[in-house]
């Protein structure tokens, strides 16, 4: 296959940068909340577990894009998936779920950070909504290379603000780590939240473009990036379960807990992490978003950006209490999104005749066995 082109060139921190940006989110502060309710053992076996499958899933992912010239996912399901005489009204109707879900996912980071820049500087929520919508979509205006570099930059900070919460928790009296097995269901919901905090599906086709088909890095690019976002979740696990106590973990978030367990200045630290975790997420998601648009209508990029940042600050800041109803339905097209894209690997696969990316892991017992892992991870969202 000739090199992929893509709208700019990234390094491979750069690279690597969006995707643990796209994972790191609110997911990652939930995990300890369920952790407390497992054993370490539970702990550690469902992270490797969870990172496995899904960084196959991720270069399945990337092999599919790789295979339609680094595309995004609804031109990938266009050319490989729809057929007939309805083929353009799927692709369309694919393309309103999917936009329509992404649009959902990129509303929440800026309700979110408008109550993080509510609670710390006493703004207006929809004064803090507009704030960070200028901040993060402006970064997304000028195109794929400024995420790339506010990516990496992100990641760093944010492995600093760990680190450091990590060495300041070991300094005071620590807690004793669960032991104790905590039952089926409560290891599939961490299971549930720890894939969920893993995943950055559609940033995938990013790394290709930006790697420029490079199949080595791309390959380094997603293993290292899950492998970050898998070594964060494990530190802001242990961190929370150290300082706190398993019996004292809330469902309010890790940092919330900190903080009221160790000090006042933990709670700038976490607005710090929780605004970097809302600003990457934001970024990659509205990068992907724009270049869904983009395949989809021809229009050129800066309007494409236009199209697909503004709908999410309007919903954010008129949607009200009712936005949080939308979190299933995004869900849902997530999970028939994840199945699609494991077919159309699979009809990709068979017209290209090779596998560059994936090898014989891309076979149909292990794609099965990723659909399985996946559907198993939805479930799991479900438990009480």
């Amino acid at each position: 296959m000739s090199k992929i082109q893509g709208e700019s060139k990234l390094s491979f921190f750069e690279a690597t940068g969006i995707i643990v940006g796209h994972g790191v989110g609110a997911g990652f502060l939930a995990v300890p909340a369920l952790a407390a309710r497992n054993s370490l053992r539970e702990i550690l076996l469902i992270l490797c577990f969870c990172y496995l499958f899904n960084l196959l899933l991720h270069l399945v992912i990337a092999e599919l894009s790789y295979n339609n010239g680094g595309a995004q996912f609804i031109s990938c399901f266009d050319r490989e998936l729809f057929s007939g005489k309805f083929k353009k009204i799927f692709t369309w109707i694919a393309f309103a779920l999917l936009g329509l879900s992404v649009l959902m996912n990129v509303s929440s980071f800026l309700t979110g950070a408008a109550t993080a820049f509510e609670r710390w500087f006493g703004l207006d929520q929809r004064l803090g909504m507009l704030l960070f919508y200028v901040f993060g979509a402006g970064v997304v205006f000028f195109g794929m290379k400024l995420v790339g570099i506010c990516e990496k930059y992100a990641v760093a900070a944010m492995v600093l603000v760990m680190a450091v919460l990590f060495v300041f928790t070991l300094t005071r009296r620590t807690e004793a780590l669960p032991l104790a097995f905590g039952g089926g269901k409560n290891a599939l919901a961490l299971l549930s939240v720890v894939s969920f905090s893993l995943s950055a599906v559609m940033s995938t086709p990013q790394v290709v473009k930006g790697l420029e088909g490079d199949v080595r890095r791309i390959r380094l690019s997603i293993a290292a990036g899950l492998a970050i976002n898998a070594a964060l979740i494990l530190l802001v696990t242990i961190t929370t379960l150290l300082g706190v106590g398993a019996a004292n973990v809330s469902e309010d978030g890790a940092l919330v807990d900190l903080s009221h367990r160790l000090g006042g200045w933990v709670s700038i630290v976490g607005y710090v992490f929780s605004l970097l975790a809302l600003a990457t997420s934001f970024w990659a998601n509205t990068l992907n978003l724009r270049d869904i648009v983009h395949e989809q209508t021809r229009w050129n990029e800066k309007l494409s950006w236009l199209c697909a940042s503004l709908p999410c600050l309007l919903l954010a800041l008129f949607a009200g209490a009712s936005f949080v109803r939308f979190t299933l339905f995004a869900s849902a097209v997530q999970v028939v999104t994840g199945i699609g894209v494991i077919v159309a690997y699979w009809f990709s696969r068979k017209r290209v005749g090779k596998s560059e990316l994936v090898g014989r892991f891309g076979k149909l017992p292990w794609l099965i066995f990723v659909l399985l892992c996946t559907l198993l991870a939805t479930a799991g969202s479900f438990m009480g």
